[in-house]
């Protein structure tokens, strides 16, 4: 429709000026994506449209040239992922065309991936040579044409990685003419491609390795190469290309890698399609994703067409057999030779099982919480609460195999066998088998009842160490995942009017160079953040212009509009990362003026703090944050500072509590400074460190709590989601950002109420949420003094009641109460 808009309006206006016609055309639609054609009017493009003709000639104006990646290179080996990432070759005529096609945006690659480098390499014969060994190691094999698989999301492709050489081989189906072996940008003849008679076919790369991952790396079919002959890179996070099939996963002291030189792929099968299956998969996924490190494995859904048809047994590391279907006769018989051959298989809560065992139904067992006894490979014992399944493993037809150290069995009369290991075949196939649910979190729709979900949320972190043993025993890694990089700070302000105070106090206040330092770290004041500075957890930069800051973890916006304080929080020191928030205030917190609240903000720490010796885990789904207050040293809480930890505990519980609607979530306070849910879990804790100066304590109040990550333990939305299953609410989940604004907003009341009436202003509030009124517990030893806890005392330290009738005080600071034993025990110096 512009074309031929535009060919009407230059045909008015310059009538028979051809000149000037073709000269305006091409002046005002150079920018689109327009191809100019001049030519007979018998040879005029296809599609075109004529703006001239003129003596049996015509310049036509059409799409350009789009320019196909496939048309230009040969493949050789390529990563698959998000991105995906390929090393083709390519004669120096087809690589300029590729890259003059990437600059002008008219290089079409596969499914709409969309490149984003092409890079020149040269590859050296050591690293050429393995793979063309890795290739060779499987006949080549031809596969059959595929259909094209839908695509709901399309990776980005990072790098197309050209050739440079000129004289060595292709590793594909059969040797190239031209220039470097490459295809040219003209379709050659059959007798040019290859040799003898083979025929030629669309092939997906890396052995059908996408056709296992339909919905998320797909990629357009390959012609003329062998797809046994294109092998799979490693993951390798150097920047040259030496040494390319070794380790699949970043080197870390005492890691398990992986040896077998399979890809890294774990295989999902959870049979048909339904929507209930395919619930399962994402159950099954997010489990494992848990466990092991995404960055070293990939997690792939194998459809049932799928592990029927595709060479999957050579390109996976772990099966996980999850369908509660009865596997097809040839698929079962397709993965017993992948055990045969050395393969590693889970089974959870399947019918599929091996010769010597057959899978019996007990229908009182179904969907309930059972106790389950767990034997590690180290022989240990882990009991824990799980969901059943409804089946057990019983002797069956067949020669019985012999059982591996891992088993499970429940904590009843007839100790049920729950889980079995089976070690299979000659060459170190294995498989485990478990009729327990491990891939259910305890909010699963199937968990029916409050006490059901308690139950099995207090042996969450259990069912994730079953778990994790059973992968570690199949091969592979679940150890810690890669700790994330440092990121800098941002400085915002919550209100407008302080915002020019501030950077003016900022400018009397940093070095020469931008610099404010502590004993603990210094801060760098910059406009903008560049990867050109580093970041250490002594040195980082702290950025200033706000118009920058954006954060998928944290609403600035929402936080403004939910913190209401005259003081408190109104500057925020925020952080994508960081060591501990406990640290980044140190260099201000004397100096900055008190009306300037300063809070620091984390999404993810790598150096969490607790009390004492003990570390903090912080997960990204915490509300992270470490605030500064100033309390005079002759004031109602100047001389009670131990409260200021029952208030922070306080503030967070009751900033749940008092959204109306959220009245019952049963979010509680612990003595001295814990949040827990109910009597059960503890999902949040206060750190306070006070420094007196003159007449003014300086308090740094680190405060963190689960609000969106249910693992390793529980979270301030998983009470909302059970709630809502309970009561057939429809309370909405909450937000990190908006729970940090509403603590510190009640926190100020909480402290204002406390300096105007003393303890008994606050402590009817903090009964009304706390755990322990009239509990018996016993000091020092499950042998030591009975006791019964009476309450706070005017200092904050816990009263409790002996059976002589004296009431003792203990401190917070030399003592940990131990809900699970209801001990009162000394802490360790």
């Amino acid at each position: 429709m512009l074309i031929t808009l535009c060919y009407l309006y230059l045909w008015a206006r310059w009538g028979r000026g051809p000149a000037a016609l073709v000269r305006t055309t091409v002046q005002q639609l150079r920018a689109s994506r327009c191809s100019f054609t001049f030519c007979r009017a018998a040879a005029q493009p296809r599609g075109a449209r004529v703006c001239l003709n003129r003596g049996g000639r015509v310049f036509c104006v059409g799409e350009s040239q789009i320019v196909k990646w496939s048309d230009c290179c040969l493949p050789l080996a390529c990563r698959p992922g998000d991105p995906y990432q390929l090393i083709a070759k390519a004669s120096v005529d087809d690589f300029s065309k590729l890259g003059v096609a990437f600059l002008e945006d008219r290089l079409q690659v596969a499914n709409g991936l969309i490149p984003q480098k092409i890079v020149s390499v040269h590859l050296h014969d050591s690293a050429l040579k393995e793979l063309k060994d890795q290739a060779s190691d499987t006949p080549a094999q031809l596969l059959e044409p595929q259909p094209e698989p839908s695509v709901e999301s399309k990776p980005e492709l990072e790098a197309m990685e050209h050739v440079g050489r000129e004289d060595h081989q292709v590793l594909g189906s059969a040797p190239t003419q031209g220039q470097g072996g490459a295809l040219g940008g003209e379709p050659a003849g059959e007798s040019d491609r290859g040799v003898g008679s083979v025929e030629h076919c669309h092939l997906h790369l890396s052995s059908c390795h996408e056709c296992l991952e339909l919905e998320n790396s797909t990629i357009e079919s390959v012609k003329f190469a062998s797809a046994e002959n294109i092998p799979d890179l490693p993951y390798d996070y150097s920047s040259g290309l030496e040494g390319i099939a070794y380790d699949l996963c970043p080197k870390r002291e005492q890691r398990r890698v992986n040896l077998t030189g399979k890809a890294p792929n774990i295989l999902l099968y959870v049979g048909s399609d339904s929507q209930d299956a395919l619930d399962r998969l994402q159950q099954v996924r997010s489990a494992l994703a848990d466990c092991v490190d995404t960055n070293c494995y990939t997690l792939y859904h194998l459809p049932l067409e799928s592990a029927l048809r595709d060479p999957w047994p050579d390109n996976c590391l772990l099966v996980v057999i999850a369908t509660r279907e009865s596997v097809p006769e040839d698929l079962s018989r397709r993965f017993m030779a992948y055990l045969s051959q050395g393969g590693k298989v889970l089974g959870l809560s399947s019918p599929f099982t091996l010769a010597g065992f057959q899978v019996t139904r007990k229908a009182a067992l179904q969907d309930t919480v059972q106790s389950l006894v767990f034997c590690k490979a180290d022989w240990s014992q882990v009991r824990l609460s799980v969901l059943s399944s409804g089946c057990v493993y019983e002797g069956g037809p067949g020669e019985p195999l012999s059982l591996g150290k891992l088993q499970g069995h429940l904590d009843n009369k007839d100790e049920d066998r729950m889980i079995v290991q089976v070690p299979f075949g000659t060459r170190g196939g294995e498989a485990v088998l478990c009729q327990v649910h491990l891939e259910l979190p305890p909010s699963s729709p199937v968990v029916q009842t409050q006490e059901d979900f308690n139950l099995l949320k207090s042996s969450n972190f259990r069912r994730y160490e079953v778990l994790k043993e059973i992968l570690t025993t199949l091969g592979l890694s679940c150890d810690a995942k890669h700790v994330p990089a440092l990121t800098p700070l941002y400085l915002l302000s919550a209100a407008e009017e302080i915002r020019d105070p501030l950077m003016q106090w900022l400018g009397k206040h940093v070095d020469a160079e931008g610099v404010i330092k502590s004993s603990k770290l210094s801060l760098k004041f910059v406009s903008s953040y560049t990867f050109e500075i580093e970041i250490t957890p002594s040195a980082i930069p702290v950025v200033t212009d706000i118009e920058t800051f954006s954060s998928e973890n944290f609403n600035f916006e929402i936080y403004q509009q939910n913190l209401q304080t005259k003081k408190l929080g109104k500057v925020i020191l925020f952080a994508e990362v960081t060591t501990t928030t406990m640290s980044l205030l140190d260099g201000l917190m004397f100096e900055m003026p008190q009306e300037m609240g300063l809070i620091a903000i984390a999404v993810h720490q790598t150096q969490g703090k607790g009390r004492g010796r003990n570390a903090w885990l912080s997960p990204v789904g915490s509300a992270l944050s470490t605030l500064l207050v100033s309390i005079p040293l002759r004031s109602q809480l100047g001389q009670r500072i131990p409260f200021v930890q029952h208030l922070m505990s306080l503030a967070v519980v009751e900033a749940v509590r008092s959204i109306p609607g959220y009245q019952d979530i049963n979010l509680r306070v612990k003595w001295p400074n814990d949040i827990y849910y109910s009597d059960l879990m503890k999902l949040g804790g206060v750190l306070v460190n006070s420094t007196l100066m003159g007449e003014t304590f300086y308090i740094l109040i680190g405060c963190g709590f689960n609000v969106t990550n249910s693992n390793p333990t529980i979270c301030i939305n998983d009470l909302i989601t059970e709630y809502n299953k309970q009561h057939g609410a429809e309370l909405k989940p909450l937000r990190a950002d908006y729970l940090i604004a509403r603590s510190v907003t009640v926190l100020e009341k909480l402290i204002d109420t406390f300096q105007d009436e003393g303890p008994n202003g606050v402590l009817p509030l903090y009964y009304k949420y706390w755990l322990h009124s009239a509990q018996q517990v016993r000091l020092g030893s499950a042998e030591g003094p009975k006791v019964w806890i009476v309450g706070l005392d005017d200092s904050g330290f816990l009263l409790v009641h002996q059976e002589n009738g004296e009431v003792v005080t203990v401190h917070p600071d030399g003592n940990s109460f131990d809900m699970l034993g209801n001990l009162i025990i000394p802490k360790q110096p």
